[in-house]
C-alpha cells in the first residue's frame, strides 16, 4: 500500500475528459466497501473526469437517483439471486421494469440490462436466464423503450471450451446448449452480448506460455500468428475467441460484443502492482477507443467498461479482488489514465 500511495502523485488522471472522445469507455461502480465516497460524490467524480458510461450490479435506488440528469449511460444488472422470480412471473418482470427503469427514465440514460453476471450452465439459476431476459424484453417493449434499452447477459471466458488460437474459439457442449437460445434472443432483438474479458487472469493462469508484455499491450510485435491474423495483445485474442464462438452458432456472426468488465489489480499477487495496472489501463483505453478494433473485427472502437471505479475492501475471494480500483476510496486517482 505504501508503494501505491507513493506513486499516486505520478499517476494522475486528466482533470477533464472530453465526452466526445470517451464514448467507448465506461467504468463499473461497485459498492462492496465500507469506506467509499457518498453516491453523489461518485456521480460528481464521473462527471468531473468525463466518464460517460457506468455499470452497476443491481438497481440501487441511491445510485439511480444520483444519476438523474447526469447523461451517464448505464448498464444495470439483475443480480444473480433475483433472476428466478423474473423468469417465473411476467408480472414480476413488468414490476421490475416499472420500479427500476420507468421510475427513473428519461432522467437516467439506461442502455443495457444485464440479466445475471458470469452464470455458468451448471449453476442452479442458469435455466432462468433466458426466460427472465424474455420477460424483461416484453416489459421493455410494452414501455416503448426497445430501441433505447437492450436486454442481455454478462458472461466470461469460462464458457469457452477452446480459446486459443482465437480462430478455434468455441463453446463447450454444455455452454453451447446454454448459449444457443440466448444468441437467438440477441439476434432477434439486435442486442449485444456482454462479456467480461480479463487478460490478467489469462496471464496468471498460464504464465509459462503467456508473456506479461502480451497481457499488458506492450509486446513490440506479433506474438500469436493465427492464419492470416496476427495478435499483439491478449485482450484482442480473448475477445476474438468469443467472436469465433458466436460465429459458429446460427446468426451469431451478427452479434456485437460489449466488454462489460476488464481490469488489472494493483496489489495481491506477484503480477499485481501499480505499475502493471497503470500500464494495462492506459494501453487498454488507447486501444479500445482508437478505432482499430480487433484482427477479426477491425475498424471500430470497442465499447468497454473498466473494472472498477474504487478499491472495495469488502470484496470476498482473493486479496486482489479488493484492489481493482481506478481510484482509492478518498477519490484519488491511482494511475496516469487519460480518456482524451
Amino acid at each position: 500500500m505504501a508503494s501505491m500511495l507513493a506513486l499516486v502523485g505520478l499517476f494522475l488522471l486528466t482533470p477533464r475528459i472530453s465526452r466526445a472522445g470517451a464514448q467507448s469507455i465506461g467504468v463499473c461502480y461497485g459498492l462492496n466497501g465500507n469506506d467509499l465516497p457518498s453516491t453523489q460524490d461518485v456521480i460528481n467524480l464521473y462527471n468531473e473526469k468525463g466518464i460517460a458510461k457506468m455499470r452497476i450490479y443491481a438497481p440501487f435506488p441511491q445510485v439511480l437517483n444520483a444519476l438523474r440528469g447526469s447523461n451517464i449511460e448505464l448498464i444495470v444488472d439483475v443480480a444473480n439471486e433475483d433472476i428466478e422470480p423474473l423468469a417465473s412471473d411476467a408480472s414480476a418482470a413488468a414490476h421490475w421494469v416499472q420500479d427500476n427503469i420507468l421510475r427513473y427514465s428519461p432522467d437516467v440514460q439506461f442502455k443495457y440490462i444485464a440479466v445475471g453476471n458470469e452464470v455458468l450452465p451448471n449453476f442452479d439459476n442458469a435455466k432462468y436466464i433466458l426466460p427472465a431476459m424474455e420477460n424483461l424484453q416484453n416489459a421493455i417493449i410494452a414501455a416503448g423503450l426497445q430501441d433505447q434499452i437492450k436486454v442481455s447477459t454478462a458472461t466470461y471466458t469460462a464458457l469457452l471450451a477452446v480459446s486459443s488460437p482465437p480462430s478455434q474459439g468455441s463453446f463447450g457442449n454444455d455452454s453451447k446448449l446454454f448459449m444457443k437460445p440466448i444468441i437467438n434472443f440477441l439476434v432477434q432483438n439486435n442486442a449485444p452480448l456482454l462479456v467480461n474479458i480479463y487478460p490478467y487472469f489469462g496471464y496468471i493462469g498460464d504464465p509459462a506460455n503467456i508473456g506479461l508484455e502480451y497481457a499488458l499491450f506492450t509486446s513490440p510485435g506479433i506474438v500469436v500468428q493465427d492464419g492470416l491474423l496476427g495478435y499483439q495483445n491478449l485482450f484482442d485474442a480473448m475477445l476474438d475467441a468469443h467472436y469465433t464462438a458466436l460465429e459458429r452458432e446460427e446468426g451469431g456472426n451478427t452479434v456485437e460484443i460489449v466488454v462489460s468488465e476488464t481490469g488489472w489489480p494493483s496489489e495481491g499477487s506477484s503480477a499485481s502492482s501499480v505499475e502493471n495496472a497503470g500500464t494495462y489501463y492506459k494501453n487498454l483505453i488507447n486501444h479500445v477507443k482508437g478505432g482499430s478494433g480487433t484482427p477479426r473485427r477491425p475498424g471500430k472502437a470497442i465499447e468497454t467498461y473498466l473494472f472498477a471505479m474504487f478499491d472495495e475492501n469488502e470484496k470476498t475471494g482473493d486479496e486482489t479482488e479488493k484492489h481493482f480500483g481506478l481510484f482509492t476510496p478518498n477519490k484519488q486517482p491511482k494511475y496516469a489514465v487519460s480518456f482524451t
